[in-house]
C-alpha cells in the first residue's frame, strides 16, 4: 500500500517541517543536545482572520538540553525561538525550564505534556523535546560508549535503559535485545566468578 500512496504524489509539496539534533560532550557524564524544528510552507496562506501571509518559514524553534547523571535526566534546559507565527508566542519559552531535573525514562513523554504541553508551554516545544530525547540518549550513548568499558555486572548498571525497555517489539521486557544483554552480562559474571 505504501507504494501506491508515494505514486499518487504528482506536485511539490505544501508544507515541511524538518526536526535536526545535535550531541556535544561537556564532560565525561555530561553532554549539551540541541535539537531544532523548523516548519516552512511553500505557498502563501490565510490565516483564521483572513490576513495573507507569505510563503516561508513559520516555526524555528531550537533546544539546549544538558544531559547527565545516575539516573540519566535533564540537568538543564534553554530555548531559543528565532521564527513564530506571532510575537506573543516567545512568551512560552521559559516554560522549558519546568524539565529541569525530568528523568529520562519510560514515562517522560506523559510528564513533559503534563509540565510543558497543551496551555502550559507550547505545542511545538513539546513536541520538539517529547521527539528530542531519544536522539539525546543516542547521542548520550554515543559519547559515553566512544571509550572501551567494563561490562555492566547487571542491567541496573546501563544507564537509561528504562527509556527503551518496552518501546518496541525488540525492546519489550522478554525481547530479543534484552535477552541477549541479559546472556552477556551472565557469561561475563560467570567468568569473572571463574577466576
Amino acid at each position: 500500500m505504501v507504494a501506491s500512496l508515494k505514486n499518487l504524489i504528482k506536485s511539490a509539496p505544501v508544507h515541511s517541517r524538518t526536526f535536526d539534533f545535535k550531541t556535544y560532550p561537556l564532560d565525561e557524564e555530561r553532554v549539551i543536545v540541541t535539537g531544532t524544528l523548523k516548519d516552512e510552507r511553500f505557498l502563501p496562506f490565510y490565516d483564521v482572520s483572513g490576513h495573507a501571509a507569505k510563503e516561508g518559514v513559520i516555526h524555528e524553534m531550537i533546544l539546549y538540553l544538558l544531559i547527565g547523571g545516575m539516573p540519566l535526566m535533564i540537568l538543564d534546559a534553554d530555548a531559543e525561538m528565532p521564527h513564530v507565527p506571532r510575537p506573543r508566542c516567545t512568551e512560552t519559552r521559559e516554560s522549558i525550564r519546568k524539565i529541569v531535573g525530568l528523568e529520562i525514562k519510560s514515562g517522560f513523554s506523559e510528564k513533559v505534556h503534563k509540565l510543558i504541553g497543551n496551555v502550559e508551554g507550547c505545542a511545538h516545544l513539546t513536541h520538539l523535546l517529547v521527539v528530542m530525547v531519544q536522539a539525546a540518549l543516542h547521542g548520550y550513548w554515543a559519547h559515553k560508549m566512544s571509550k572501551p568499558h567494563p561490562v555492566p555486572g547487571s542491567l541496573n548498571e546501563i544507564e537509561g535503559l528504562d527509556y527503551l525497555v518496552n518501546t518496541c517489539r525488540l525492546w519489550k521486557e522478554d525481547g530479543p535485545i534484552l535477552q541477549e544483554i541479559k546472556e552477556i552480562i551472565e557469561r561475563n559474571n560467570r567468568v569473572k566468578a571463574d577466576r
